[in-house]
């Protein structure tokens, strides 16, 4: 009868092992998509954009809202990559926005933000099991699963590239990405730049 019990609890506790390292996968995985950009975009309907051609900036500033604190050099390097990524579509850049089948800006920004995770934590506690051969008392390890709370504080980058129909001087097309910088990001802000402008514009 004892042996019965002790394969039993055997067996919880493998489950329980197997338990952990899911969750422990789960978690895994989610530190890598957390990562990953979120990619949308709208288009307005009652507008056609199938034969557009050419394509001009909406502003001198070529971004909608210039903020104060902005860094010119980013702002170069976002400028260069919306007009590369339109013109790898085929469109042809030209001065006058009136002029142009549409026209074009952006906007870009950041925010600080805290995520609190929940973790599964497992601790192991030695517990006796009557007594065995000789008059030895027998120890077996139970592994039990509770919960480490984690606060992260972490900055959240946007960037929204919208189009405008110049002949009836509506909105055409909004695209946007949101990020979830990372340390690399941080050490190679041009790449990132070019690859978020990319995953916006290749839905128009």
């Amino acid at each position: 009868m004892d042996f019965l019990k002790v394969n039993i609890m055997l067996k919880g506790e493998s489950k329980l092992k197997m338990f952990f390292v899911a969750a422990l996968a789960v978690a895994i995985g989610g530190c890598v998509s957390q990562y990953t950009a979120k990619v949308d975009f709208d288009k307005n309907l009652e507008i056609d954009t199938s034969q557009y051609k050419t394509f001009a900036w909406l502003k001198e500033s070529k971004i909608l809202a210039v903020s104060e604190d902005i860094n010119p050099v980013m702002k170069l390097r976002i400028d260069d990559a919306v007009e590369d990524a339109f013109i790898a579509k085929g469109y042809k850049l030209i001065a006058s926005a009136e002029n142009s089948d549409f026209a074009i800006a952006y906007t870009v920004g950041n925010r600080d933000k805290i995520k609190i995770n929940n973790y599964p934590a497992t601790y192991n506690r030695t517990f006796g099991w009557g007594r065995g051969y000789y008059g030895a008392r027998a120890h077996f390890a139970s592994m039990h699963m509770g919960t480490e709370t984690r606060v992260i504080n972490y900055t959240e980058g946007k960037l929204a590239v919208d189009v405008y129909d110049v002949k009836s001087h509506q909105p055409a097309w909004h695209g946007w990405a949101v990020k979830r910088i990372s340390s690399d990001d941080k050490e190679e802000p041009e790449q990132l730049i070019k690859s978020l402008v990319e995953q916006v514009i290749i839905n128009f």
